[in-house]
């Protein structure tokens, strides 16, 4: 049995069981398929704290390594939110050339750059080393590193402390919460802002996200656990906004207990949401398991009736969510015959567990497969957007989950 990684309390409550997966980011090269390793993927929601989590503590030097392939950029409508974060930032909270901005998992520099074409001082902490060269190569000052109170406490030492702080899709991801939420208390000034934006498990909930789960995600996040979570470290939430990011996001806006902030309606009004939904309660999450199974279902007959057909089934976007749901479905390189991404450092390897080969877009326009599946369906109208000439030779896009599309 497995202990709470933020209370300590035993985990006894199991919401959803995957199965043994590898590391959905770690991609392999050809010929390096029995090097790989699986480990248990399981989600429990603890009883004391409502922190929905893994129980296993997958170690994050060996999933964030150097050769981590996930960059931000690749991504143009996320780097067009990171551009919108940063004019709203700079005109709520009066950010000047005199303000400073600390990024956490600053990935390749997609959200700072738009602070340093403003002439804000910026400074990016990532702890994998190709998207944090990238992001020095657009001059995003970065430091390589792993964020906590050790980290925070230096940096205020160093730097004079942070009037706002940024935390996009990484408090999730972080095996020691309290310790990385400490570390936002420690590095703000006394009337600084931290902001996270997290997937709202809430969503998960409602549109069967469960592809998001994965090991590098420790932890699937309610307001009413944030809240407790930020207490314990001083800080309170005062702002919350809902996103339309990756299938439905908050962004929570905390500071020091002692600052000037005042609590907006928003708090009142999610926590109201979550109650209603009963995620303050365990029983609250007993909704999903029930519901996962019959996606792998209707997935696995329209592989069965495609290769009965003679059809070929491709793959868009070698993303971690995609692997999550392609191994959860047993799937392998004989139901989805390659996958296309436009990621050169994800091009010429396989997917974990599936194996199934990544290409390069133009491959995919090339061999005309008959259907393509778009894995990472939260941006599946960009992608869309992009393989559109696939319908010339009528070609049609898949999408698996909440239920499955064909379009």
């Amino acid at each position: 049995m497995s202990n709470c990684r933020f209370c300590k309390q035993p985990l006894t409550h199991l919401v959803l069981d995957l199965g043994e997966q590898p590391f959905s980011n770690a991609y392999l090269p050809p010929g390096q398929q029995e090097k790989e390793k699986c480990y248990p993927l399981r989600v429990f929601v603890c009883g004391k704290c409502l922190l929905v989590q893994t129980d296993f503590d997958a170690p994050a030097d060996e999933i964030f390594s150097a050769d981590y392939a996930y960059f931000s950029s690749y991504s143009s409508s996320w780097v067009e939110h990171a551009r919108r974060y940063a004019e709203a930032m700079t005109a709520r909270f009066d950010l000047t050339s005199a303000s400073q901005v600390i990024e956490v998992a600053s990935n390749d520099g997609y959200l700072l750059q738009h602070f340093v074409a403003k002439n804000i001082p910026v400074l990016g902490i990532e702890p994998t080393r190709g998207t944090a060269e990238a992001a020095i190569a657009k001059g995003v000052t970065t430091r390589i590193d792993f964020f906590g109170e050790r980290l925070g406490r230096e940096l205020k030492a160093e730097r004079g402390g942070a009037d706002l702080t940024a935390a996009n899709n990484v408090l999730a991801h972080v095996p020691d919460i309290a310790d990385f939420t400490r570390g936002f208390a420690a590095v703000l000034k006394p009337d600084g802002v931290a902001t996270f934006e997290f997937p709202h498990v809430q969503r998960l909930i409602e549109g069967l996200q469960y592809d998001t789960i994965y090991h590098e995600h420790y932890a699937y996040l309610s307001l009413h656990a944030v809240q407790t979570i930020f207490a314990a470290a001083g800080l309170k939430i005062f702002d919350v906004e809902q996103l339309p990011t990756h299938g439905g996001s908050l962004r929570v806006f905390a500071a020091l207990r002692s600052s000037r902030h005042p609590a907006t309606a928003n708090v009142a009004r999610i926590l109201g949401e979550e109650r209603s939904a009963r995620l303050d309660t365990v029983q609250g999450y007993d909704v999903l398991a029930p519901r996962v199974g019959k996606t792998r279902d209707d997935f696995l007959a329209f592989i069965a009736n495609a290769r009965a057909e003679g059809k070929t089934v491709a793959g868009y976007g070698a993303a971690a969510k995609g692997n999550t749901f392609l191994n959860y479905c047993g799937a392998t390189a004989r139901d989805v015959a390659f996958v296309a991404d436009a990621n050169g450092a994800k091009q010429g390897k396989l997917l974990p567990g599936s194996h199934v080969p990544i290409v390069s877009p133009d491959d995919l326009l090339a061999r005309k497969p008959d259907y393509v599946v778009i894995l990472p369906w939260n941006i599946k109208d960009e992608i869309a957007a992009q393989l559109a000439p696939i319908r010339a030779w009528g070609g049609k896009f898949v999408i698996a989950i909440p239920e499955l599309s064909i379009f």
